[in-house]
């Protein structure tokens, strides 16, 4: 999937921890909402403004981060007296330790420190780096996941190549090393009994018993000369579906559900990982539109005897695996779509014979958007959400997979599921009920359909929750434009229990002295031609004066999955305005989150209506008094350094002074095949809709400075995107700029070449948009 890329000790319920809490730290209020008052928006002189402290590149990229601690993947302990996270270190923002919350002492303490677990320079494996660019976390050092058995007793640790486990079952913690090899291990996770670690080596699936030590192998060998590997997700599963494994366990650890990924079939495209001192030739296997893609099959093994079952999925290159759930430790559903992904399968699985049988089907006319909802209920029935409606919505269906009913419905969107309650008859679910721009959690009864739905956090920013498994309590981590993620435990009816991480603006935290000259945007909407709301963000400089006029950048992504307009902690536009640019984003028709309606105007045709509502989003931007309409930029990355591109192209002359353009799919025959033929077609079926969405036809049109940027090693949005234009733009005898960073992929990582990126780009954007100063 295109992406925007930023620039940017121990004791183990809940109830009674909670009860023991100083007082100090429970609330009444049933609606408690984090608060920063550090940031009022108080107009401060003149001059004082001059002596403000501003941001830099070099301050957004350095440690520690200005954002403020801030919790990664917070854990509940099975017991539900610890929390667990990740948390990045101070002195480098790239390492992450493991940490643990004691609920009933509400102390944090670091249970894992990374750095002596992983060699200092330690490099990853290539199968490593592509999974970690497309979970988006590449840069990232030391734990980057861990995973707790039910029992509570341990916590398992990939690091280093090899795996680790956290026993916690003595008086203090202990670390145990489980393997030692050359091989690099991943995607590794403890069975449910807790009793058995899984992983993958050289393309295979392999176990440890955690009692004895001793390790066996689950799959076949991989057959590398042939392309085989088994327990492991594809290319596209990983970046398009967000499947990252090929592995799911029963919960009573009787079956284990892998893959067999056959990938002859796909295309090898030699790829230049070009770093500064050398040049890799990789051949990679990347489907591009319109190409095979790999053929990946299903096998279910039975742990006691051993015997294995293929399921009678007839996997072919032209259906896709994209959900494996189970709902009981008999009940196995699989969701797989079709090529054109406008049919999605739920199929039920006999684990003795592999046969399936149709459980549930939906279609969509244009395209399927994948959930990543599924709650399975004592009663072999589930929970989970689909966009038959038009908007994503919660649905209840009965153990054979048949719908009983829709549990939620109206012009908003449902997020994800967070936790069912099945002793009190809640689903608590993440949406954006009360307005598109922000994320709150909600619950309602799943018994009947459109039973009242019930908001339990406070407006005014994005939540992220995760539940405890009892639906008791959660964890939420709350941003606003004016407070930086701040993590607390609560009761499911919103009440403050303590926080976890309160990440407060005083004079301890790294931010505070840039507090004076923080800014806040303000959001607004307009129309669109069919009579759609668009919502925009605009951003003053902090010694803003509304009889002067300014220059502006229009920050752009465009794409679908991708939601740019919302209430969200963002230093980036911070830093532009303190530039003195006024900063302009726009969520056109495309966009996420939105429902259906909004997002298919792309179907067949991209860089059509988006271009169209973003040059109206810009018409609006120019009728503002305090705006320099002849000093207007662009930039964007990824989907939105298309968007650069293709609407620098089409606007008429003189709209832009300046473009950049990031990491962009320059013709969608080079992009793989889930993500653009869902929106797409193929090249085949579509001809005409590739070539109008392709750049290449209006290259001509170019008349004003153009920044191209690209990481010469992206094995996502691949670096000849660029050369092509490049040499089609030197062809034309069209002037242009361009910066590459050897070694980069998709998202430019290492720190001092994203200062340098920062730095570069406000120098071209600088150098035409403020050309007196």
């Amino acid at each position: 999937m295109l992406k925007q890329v930023s620039l940017l000790a121990l004791s183990l319920g809940l109830a009674s921890a909670c009860a023991s809490l100083p007082a100090s730290n429970q609330t009444t209020s049933p609606i408690d909402a984090p608060t920063n008052s550090a940031i009022d928006g108080t107009p401060t002189s003149a001059e004082a403004k001059t002596q403000m402290k501003l941001l830099t590149p070099e301050r957004i990229a350095g440690s520690p981060s200005l954002t403020g601690p801030s919790p990664s993947s917070v854990k509940y302990s099975p017991d539900g007296s610890k929390l667990t996270f990740l948390q990045a270190r101070e002195d480098d923002r790239q390492r992450q330790d493991l940490w643990a919350y004691d609920v009933s002492t509400g102390q944090a303490t670091m249970l894992v420190d990374s750095q002596l677990l992983e060699p200092e320079g330690f490099e990853l494996s290539e199968e490593e780096k592509a999974l970690r660019e497309r979970k988006r976390i590449a840069g990232t050092t030391g734990i980057v996941s861990y995973d707790w058995d039910k029992r509570g007793e341990q916590i398992l640790i990939p690091i280093g190549g090899d795996l680790y486990v956290v026993k916690l079952t003595g008086a203090t913690p202990e670390v145990q090393q489980l393997t030692a090899t050359e091989a690099f291990e991943y995607n590794a996770e403890i069975s449910p009994s807790g009793n058995t670690v899984s992983f993958i080596r050289d393309g295979a699936l392999y176990a440890i018993n955690l009692a004895s030590g001793k390790e066996s192998q689950i799959s076949p060998d991989a057959d590398p000369d042939n392309a085989i590997s088994y327990g492991v997700s594809e290319f596209v599963a990983q970046e398009e579906m967000s499947r990252y494994v090929g592995t799911w366990w029963s919960p009573d650890d009787k079956h284990i559900v892998y893959t067999r990924v056959d990938e002859s079939t796909v295309d090898i495209i030699p790829r230049f990982d070009i770093a500064a001192n050398d040049v890799t030739v990789i051949n990679q296997r990347y489907p591009r539109t319109g190409r095979p893609n790999a053929i990946v099959d299903v096998f279910v093994k039975n742990t006691q005897t051993g015997d294995v079952v293929q399921v009678a999925l007839d996997a072919s290159p032209d259906t896709y695996l994209v959900r494996v759930n189970w709902a009981g430790n008999n009940s196995l559903f699989i969701q797989r779509v079709n090529r054109d992904q406008t049919r999605l399968e739920m199929l039920q699985v006999d684990l003795k014979t592999g046969s399936v049988r149709e459980a549930y089907v939906e279609e969509q006319p244009n395209w399927i958007n994948l959930s990543k909802d599924f709650n399975a209920l004592e009663n072999g029935g589930f929970i989970w959400t689909t966009e038959e409606s038009g908007y994503r919505h919660i649905t209840l269906h009965n153990a054979d997979g048949s719908k009983a009913h829709q549990v939620t419905s109206g012009e908003w969107v449902v997020k994800s599921i967070e936790a069912v309650d099945e002793a009190n008859g809640y689903v608590y679910f993440s949406a954006n009920k009360d307005t598109p721009i922000e994320t709150g959690l909600y619950r309602t009864s799943y018994k009947k359909a459109n039973s009242p739905i019930e908001r339990i956090t406070e407006l005014g920013g994005l939540w992220s929750i995760n539940m405890a498994a009892d639906a008791q309590t959660y964890v939420g981590t709350f941003q606003s434009p004016t407070t930086p993620p701040q993590t607390a435990l609560y009761k499911a009816d919103g009440s403050r229990i303590a926080w976890v991480e309160e990440n407060a603006l005083d004079e301890t935290h790294p931010y505070f002295e840039y507090l004076d000259a923080h800014v806040t945007p303000e959001f607004g909407t307009i129309t669109a031609e069919d009579g759609q709301i668009l919502h925009y963000s605009i951003t003053k400089p902090h010694d803003f004066d509304a009889t002067k006029t300014y220059p502006a950048i229009v920050e752009v992504y465009g794409g679908p999955h991708v939601q740019r307009v919302n209430k969200q902690w963002l230093l980036s536009d911070v830093m532009s305005a303190q530039k003195g640019y006024v900063v302009f984003r726009l969520d056109n028709r495309g966009t996420f989150n939105r429902g259906k309606k909004f997002e298919d105007v792309i179907y067949r045709l991209t860089g059509e209506i988006e271009v169209r509502d973003q040059l109206q989003g810009v018409e609006y931007l120019k009728s503002l008094s305090f705006i320099d309409s002849s000093r207007i930029g662009l930039n964007g990355w990824s989907y939105g350094g298309y968007m650069a591109l293709m609407t620098t192209l089409k606007a008429p002359e003189g709209t832009f002074a300046a473009s950049v353009s990031g990491a962009p799919v320059t013709d969608w025959a080079l992009y793989d095949t889930f993500y653009t033929e869902r929106y797409m077609d193929t090249p085949q079926d579509n001809p005409d809709g590739y070539e109008q969405s392709s750049v290449f036809p209006h290259l001509k049109n170019l008349n004003s400075p153009m920044l191209m940027i690209h990481g010469m090693a992206d094995d996502n949005v691949t670096f000849d995107n660029s050369t092509r234009v490049y040499a089609e733009l030197q062809k034309l005898k069209k002037p242009f700029e361009m910066m590459t960073y050897p070694g980069q992929r998709h998202g430019v990582r290492d720190t001092d070449m994203s200062i340098h990126l920062m730095n570069t780009r406000y120098a071209f954007l600088d150098r035409y948009l403020k050309p007196s100063e």
